[in-house]
């Protein structure tokens, strides 16, 4: 009688024959597998290059039989394609050490699979660490989680045990029939008896689990169909007790003495040889079940890797919106309170991050390892074939004082592709200054529903990033004026006994004198005179001090101070300067920085004042090098929140564009494009017009990523665009002027040229623009088409209006279309008249000299006709030149109301002059930056500043009249 069963396997009926069982080989079967999982990996590593399972094997001690079984499996693995680590552990090691390297292994997601090679010494608890493995990498299938779930009948637990795993696949491979077979299993180890007894149990045989105490065992074992014996005893099961035809997996492996061999010894099983002429299937001993425990465990691995690598793409859960008509205010909206927002946790589970990768920072926040996501997710290789995340920058027109709502659209896209048209996306956005929010301006966290939430956390302090960037800066600034104090009251003996008490020097120090030349390796009491002086004296020129100090308030009346006045300052006043934080160069760095690495040497060089012989000094020279690194540590992490709509945003630096470089980290960037997964989005703002945080993002940020956006959007308004055509003056606090809530299309037309600028600009560079036409309820179709229409004519790839403020991401899904659409389309021909050029490019060679690359922004982006240099410009452009600094990008520190240095002057000036009355280096950011006209680096107050509204409810706790 035969059929097929439901595991596929075969039904024939045991024949009772002596013609002899058929040998399971193990060893054959094992090949086949490793075979076929190797041809498995590779091919996964060619659809996912980034794709590398990895097990590892921890050792405490050795034993030679331990080191037998490693070099095994680290071969076998080498053979499929698997990398494999050793780590060996010192044979005393503590049961805490041991603990913290398996959770260490545990924690670092380029590991997908770890055992614990037993035995252990006997001081470690060998449960205690079995049940330390976490459960996602226990591919022993051993962990109390994975072997628990094997008693459920449709438990799903992460790995199943090796070597009963191996005995199944022995019998399937074979064709026995597991379901409504009988089934004796001999033997209840926790490592094979009892979990092939479930294993065999959850196939739908009818399972017997016997062991050493087992009352009549023959009787038990000559009914059973299937017979798994694994209790360690040589020959325990008697030939004769086997049921003709019956399948028999014997595990046990015992040696016996044997003088006719060579190694004094034979393997033998748990069960007679002579078995073999009453069963039907037998195992071989050896060469039966032990090479496929090592097949299995390979299997685990693989699967294991194959499951974190599909689990680690975004999978956000979309949030629905409660949409409310008329629109709340933006402070209704963007609070936990009023959406329903999820934990941070929850986010983080759903973006595939690990522990290391993640720490909660309060409910709704998370600080983001940058180096942790970096390592396990390399980023896209450009030239690669295989699919990527696409990388679109928003920018905007010349910005006026109706709000043109750049934030709004950034965030509100990333909430259409991810909610509403189903692709991955991060949108990655700048942290507000709390001068603005607490000034004029207000927040920056988006408005309506299409916000960064909880927007009152973005608003204010966040994660404290800024304030640590104000605590580095004014350390460097005290540090500055502290030097100057004692050496000018002490002598070089003095000075070098206190820089170097007990003649220690500090290894900033040993850079120093590495740095004049000096043998930094000379005791500090073997140095000359001489050496000494050129040591301890930095000889800052007080004249010449570039570093200023700064806070995150606008407070007009700190933009020029007095400093040392007190008496124990000993007549060393000053006059000095504050910034606001967010133009500190300290900011500039964390922005363009890659890595803690790259951060350090950037920190190291930045120059904060030069010597009466004008030698630049700098952190390092200082010794502030590794203060300020500590400093920022934390910041460099990305922040993590989340859209109305439950997408995940990462927030990240906060430059300004007039006064800074305008843009979000590149790291946050890096981030969000090793998480999107390949057809995944990431928005990223710039700030201002196209003019200002667009070029900057191009000729700065892009030189400092290597990161090659696919598309700009450049967000434009109706009632902006009549401004731009000379639509009468928007005055805060006064009733809206009534030609920006009536249709008026030759207003709107002469504004337009505005945004053709600014499109011009964006085509210029090699990228296609497409506009997002941010509606307001006063725009009039009429208006809507007519900027649709010019903006084609003027070569954008389209022009969409969006709704976010009042639908959310419902409002933008045309616009996420044309994204998508666009970034999508492969690039045109160099002969194709839709783009000025297929290929992305920097608007000026880094290498020419300074006045070159600001006449090139200055003519080209700007159409002024020429650029004026005030004399302390020049005298600032020839020190740079001389100092070798001049191959640096430019940052030009501007007004962003227009293309000019002249905010009254709206539309699309041209033949103007552009005059730069100073110029200043930030070595550590990387840039040089002029300043056009008046430019103000410190904010002031206006007569009825944001903070006259803002208070908190004392009874619930809730911020009010943020927005």
């Amino acid at each position: 009688m035969a059929g097929n069963n439901k595991d596929g396997g075969r039904t024939d009926t045991m024949a009772e024959s002596d013609s002899g069982a058929v040998m399971m080989d193990g060893k054959a079967i094992a090949e086949q597998i490793r075979h076929d999982l190797k041809l498995r990996v590779a091919a996964y590593k060619a659809q996912h290059p980034g794709f590398r399972p990895k097990l590892v094997a921890l050792q405490v001690g050795q034993r030679s039989d331990s080191d037998v079984y490693i070099r095994q499996k680290a071969k076998a693995c080498g053979e499929i394609g698997v990398e494999f680590e050793h780590v060996q552990l010192a044979e005393d090691v503590t049961q805490a050490a041991l603990d913290a390297r398996v959770d260490a292994i545990n924690g670092d997601p380029a590991v997908h699979g770890l055992l614990v090679q037993q035995p252990l010494p006997g001081h470690l608890s060998t449960r205690h660490v079995v049940q330390a493995i976490r459960a996602d990498k226990d591919v022993d299938g051993f962990q109390a989680e994975n072997i628990g779930q094997l008693a459920k009948r449709d438990g799903a637990g992460y790995f199943q045990p090796c070597t009963p795993l191996g005995c199944i696949e022995l019998l399937r491979r074979h064709g026995v029939a597991i379901g409504g077979a009988r089934a004796v299993v001999v033997g209840r180890s926790d490592i094979v008896g009892a979990p092939v007894a479930a294993m065999l149990t959850r196939l739908d045989a009818t399972v017997t689990l016997c062991h050493s105490r087992t009352r009549d065992l023959e009787a038990l074992v000559r009914e059973a169909d299937i017979l798994v014996v694994a209790i360690g005893q040589p020959e325990l099961v008697r030939a004769e007790w086997v049921k003709r035809g019956a399948a028999v997996v014997d595990v046990g492996m015992n040696a016996r003495a044997d003088a006719s061999r060579k190694a004094g010894f034979r393997w033998i099983g748990d069960v007679e040889a002579g078995a073999a002429r009453r069963a039907g299937f037998m195992t071989p001993v050896p060469g039966g079940v032990g090479p496929m425990t090592v097949a299995m465990l390979l299997r685990n691995v693989v699967e294991g890797a194959e499951r974190q690598h599909a689990a680690a793409r975004v999978q956000v859960v979309p949030v629905a919106l409660e949409l409310r008509s008329p629109v709340p205010s933006d402070m209704a909206i963007g609070t936990a309170q009023a959406q329903a927002l999820k934990p941070i946790a929850q986010l983080v589970r759903e973006l595939g991050l690990a522990e290391r990768e993640a720490s909660a920072y309060g409910r709704y926040a998370a600080k983001i390892d940058p180096a942790a996501v970096l390592a396990r997710k390399p980023m896209a290789d450009a030239s690669s074939a295989v699919a990527s995340p696409r990388y679109v920058v928003v920018t905007g027109i010349s910005p006026t004082p109706l709000g043109e709502g750049k934030s709004t659209v950034t965030v509100g896209l990333a909430q259409a592709l991810y909610a509403h048209v189903g692709r991955a996306a991060f949108a990655c956005v700048r942290q507000p200054s709390q001068g603005p929010t607490f000034g004029i301006k207000g927040g920056a966290a988006g408005g309506g529903y299409a916000q960064v939430a909880p927007m009152t956390a973005m608003n204010l302090h966040l994660t404290g990033d800024i304030h640590a960037i104000a605590a580095a800066n004014n350390l460097v600034a005290a540090a500055v004026d502290a030097r100057r104090f004692h050496e000018a009251t002490q002598t070089d003996a003095q000075l070098l006994a206190r820089l170097c008490p007990r003649g220690a020097i500090a290894p900033s120090m040993r850079r120093r004198l590495r740095r004049l030349n000096i043998d930094c390796d000379t005791a500090p009491a073997d140095l000359s005179p001489a050496d000494v002086a050129r040591f301890v004296r930095l000889d800052i020129d007080p004249d010449r001090i570039v570093w200023r100090r700064v806070l995150d308030t606008n407070d007009r009346f700190l933009r020029e101070i007095t400093i040392g006045q007190a008496p124990t300052e000993r007549g060393m006043a000053r006059t000095a300067a504050f910034d606001i934080a967010v133009a500190s160069e300290i900011m500039a760095v964390l922005a363009l920085t890659t890595s803690l690495v790259d951060m350090r040497a950037r920190l190291a060089r930045m120059v904060v004042a030069f010597s009466r012989a004008k030698e630049p000094i700098t952190c390092d020279d200082l010794g502030l090098t590794g203060a300020l690194t500590v400093l920022m540590k934390d910041a460099l992490s990305p922040t993590l929140l989340q859209t109305l709509e439950g997408s995940p945003v990462l927030v990240h630096a906060g430059p300004f564009a007039n006064i800074a470089h305008g843009n979000s980290s590149v790291i946050a960037d890096q981030v969000a494009l090793a998480l999107a997964g390949p057809v995944g989005l990431v928005v990223t703002e710039a700030g201002f017009g196209a003019d200002i945080g667009f070029e900057k993002f191009v000729n700065i940020k892009c030189r400092a990523s290597g990161l090659v956006p696919d598309a700009a959007v450049i967000v434009a308004t109706v009632r902006a665009l009549k401004m731009h055509g000379g639509g009468p003056d928007v005055v805060p606090g006064r009733p809206l002027p009534a030609a920006y809530a009536r249709e008026d299309l030759p207003l709107l037309e002469r504004g337009f040229a505005n945004l053709r600028r600014h499109i011009e600009n964006v085509r210029a560079t090699g990228l296609p623009a497409i506009v997002a036409i941010n509606v307001f309820a006063s725009d009039s179709q009429a208006e809507l088409d007519l900027v649709r229409d010019l903006a084609r004519a003027a070569g954008a790839y389209d022009a969409i209006p969006t709704n976010l403020w009042a639908k959310g991401g419902a409002g933008a899904i045309e616009l996420a279309n044309a994204v998508i659409k666009c970034c999508d389309a492969p690039p045109p021909s160099p002969s194709s008249p839709e783009f000025l050029s297929p290929s992305f490019r920097f608007l000026y060679d880094a290498a020419l000299p300074i006045k070159d690359k600001i006449e090139a922004i200055a003519k080209q982006v700007y159409r002024a006709a020429s650029v004026s240099y005030s004399e302390e410009a020049e005298r600032n452009i020839q020190q740079f030149t001389d100092n070798g600094w001049a191959a640096l990008p430019i940052c030009m520190a501007k007004t962003q109301y227009s293309f000019t240095a002249d905010p009254t002057l709206k539309g699309a000036p041209e033949g103007f002059d552009l005059p730069i009355r100073e110029v200043r280096a930030s070595l550590g950011a990387g840039f040089i930056y002029p300043l056009c006209g008046a430019m103000q680096t410190l904010p002031g107050l206006p007569t009825r500043p944001c903070f006259y509204d803002i208070d908190i409810d004392t009874e619930t706790g809730e911020i009010v009249g943020l927005f």
